[in-house]
């Protein structure tokens, strides 16, 4: 069931100091506001300044201006967000963010003593993830949408707003007399997303008002199956692997039934490598695995940024 922002904000318990992403949009300001007021004196904001849109110094110039008044210290980080070559812009962003983010851990770079961020993704984002993943053919790692908690480079990170209606956030914060900034680029339709926030979320809340909570529960139910499936590969993947140095042997791979290859192959090069192969990619993977049947077979495929190819008996990858 969707929460309004204070049950959201009761249940949520992040170890202390925290720090809250703040955009200056509605979500973040709520998300800010709220930390504050619970935690006085815990709460610190972080302002990622990605110098992609004319709008970005708006954006942090109300970012201080909010943070002066809750008192509330203020980090700005001006990050670069080019795009390498084959990655998307909203990927090239979010390592950006997170490089920043990674900062403010204890002991890393000098940073400040952060041990929790708190991100303002909302009930709405969950379902607009969970259709581009559908739009995109996704498994069930997509289909899972967006974590509410999970943990990157020493630094706890939560989403506790995931409950909580986009049009609750804005209504509370209306109540409170609390302003926020409009990004200008939420109504470009060019992007995939705000095509399904313009067209096809009007349309699901008229057809299915309770859409916000059913489709919550299906992201649920695909992250329960993901996380079976990661159980399942922990296993397969010791059992494969080379005592030495980890790499799959490839007799040991073809002795799993071709879903456990996939899943065990998928796994090991995210685990290792931060390679999430396409699904064309892992098929020819799996295609050569079962070909690979003499010394001299050649195994060389491109797989997500790098390569993956046969050395003497094992699987390797690497980045050119």
């Amino acid at each position: 069931m969707t929460q309004s922002v204070d049950q959201a904000m009761a249940g949520f318990d992040p170890a202390l100091p925290l720090a809250v992403a703040l955009s200056g949009g509605a979500d973040s300001v709520a998300l800010l506001v709220a930390s504050a007021e619970k935690w006085p004196g815990q709460v610190s904001a972080v302002h990622i300044n990605h110098g992609l849109q004319a709008a970005a110094t708006l954006f942090e110039d109300h970012c201080r201006t909010l943070c002066k008044r809750l008192n509330v210290p203020l980090h700005v980080q001006a990050v670069n967000a080019s795009k390498q070559a084959g990655q998307s812009p909203e990927d090239a962003a979010r390592q950006a963010r997170y490089m920043a983010f990674s900062a403010l851990a204890p002991d890393k770079y000098g940073g400040v003593a952060i041990k929790s961020i708190a991100i303002a993704q909302h009930a709405d984002d969950q379902v607009e993830t969970l259709l581009l993943a559908l739009s995109r053919g996704a498994g069930l790692a997509g289909l899972s949408a967006m974590p509410a908690h999970w943990q990157r480079d020493g630094l706890d990170y939560y989403r506790p707003l995931l409950q909580v209606a986009g049009a609750d956030i804005r209504a509370w914060l209306v109540q409170r007399g609390v302003a926020f900034v409009e990004d200008p680029t939420n109504s470009d339709e060019q992007f995939t997303r705000n095509r399904i926030r313009a067209r096809l979320m009007p349309a699901l809340r008229s057809a299915f008002p309770q859409f916000l909570d059913t489709f919550a529960r299906s992201a649920s139910h695909a992250a329960q199956g993901q996380q079976l499936l990661d159980e399942v590969a922990v296993q397969d993947v010791q059992t494969i692997a080379r005592s030495t140095d980890g790499l799959p042997r490839i007799k040991a791979l073809q002795g799993l039934s071709r879903p456990r290859q996939a899943n065990a192959l998928r796994y090991w090069l995210k685990q290792n490598y931060q390679c999430v192969p396409s699904t064309v990619q892992l098929a020819e993977l799996l295609d050569q695995v079962a070909d690979c049947t003499t010394r001299g077979h050649h195994i060389h495929i491109k797989v997500g940024s790098g390569f993956v190819q046969r050395s003497s008996d094992v699987l390797t990858w690497y980045n050119p």
